[in-house]
C-alpha cells in the first residue's frame, strides 16, 4: 500500500518542491558539490576572520603533532580535532548567514541560533584542548 493508495487526508504527506539546484545527479553532481566546497572555503576565508584565525592555529598544531614523538594515530587525532574546530566554525557561519538573511533585526530566536552555534565552537575547542592534554601531559610529565 502507497501513500498514494490512502484516502484520509489527515494521513497523506504533501509532496515537497524540489530545488532546482538539486537538480544535478551522477558524477556531475559530484564534481559540482567538490567545487562548491572550494567556493565555499573560499568565501569562508574571505569574510570570516574567526575561519582565518583558525585555519592559522590547525596549520600550526599540525605542524607541531607531526613533530611530536606520537603514535601515527594520536598525530591524526591531534590534528583531526583542530580539523573538527573548523568544521563547526563552518557551520556556526552557515547559520548565522542564514539567520542575517532572514532578517537583520534583532530577535531573540536569531541571537539563540547565533549563540548555539558560538557555544558548539567553544565545545570543540574545549574538546580539542582537553583531547591534545590527555595525549601530550602523560608524556611529558615523566
Amino acid at each position: 500500500m502507497s501513500m498514494n493508495d490512502i484516502d484520509d487526508p489527515a494521513i497523506k504527506t504533501e509532496v515537497m518542491p524540489v530545488s532546482e539546484f538539486k537538480s544535478k545527479s551522477g558524477l556531475k553532481r559530484v564534481f559540482s558539490a567538490f567545487f562548491y566546497s572550494l567556493d565555499g572555503l573560499r568565501e569562508a576565508w574571505r569574510i570570516e576572520h574567526a575561519f582565518r584565525q583558525e585555519l592559522v592555529l590547525v596549520i600550526v598544531a599540525a605542524v607541531i603533532a607531526l613533530a611530536l614523538p606520537v603514535t601515527p594515530f594520536e598525530k591524526l587525532i591531534l590534528i583531526g580535532v583542530f580539523v573538527e574546530v573548523l568544521i563547526v566554525e563552518l557551520l556556526n557561519s552557515a547559520v548565522e548567514a542564514v539567520v542575517d538573511r532572514v532578517s537583520l533585526e534583532r530577535n531573540p530566536l536569531s541571537k539563540n541560533a547565533k549563540d548555539f552555534g558560538s557555544a558548539a565552537v567553544l565545545l570543540s575547542i574545549t574538546l580539542a584542548l582537553a583531547t591534545w592534554a590527555v595525549i601530550l601531559i602523560p608524556r611529558f610529565m615523566h
